[in-house]
């Protein structure tokens, strides 16, 4: 498999409506559904849901 299919670079997109995006990678095989991450919103200020988008 190449570098890229495996470890695909995504976006992890605000919750809150802000449009703040976080860049990251993930392991495919091991997480194969939307990856949730809970991270600091500095629009806001404070910690909100990051989901991922495609």
């Amino acid at each position: 498999m190449a570098r890229n299919e495996l470890r695909p670079i995504l976006k992890l997109r605000s919750t809150a409506g802000t449009g703040y995006t976080y860049v990251t990678r993930k392991n495919r095989r091991n997480n194969p559904d939307r990856l949730v991450l809970r991270k600091y919103d500095p629009v806001v200020g404070r910690h909100v849901d990051f989901r991922e988008e495609r």
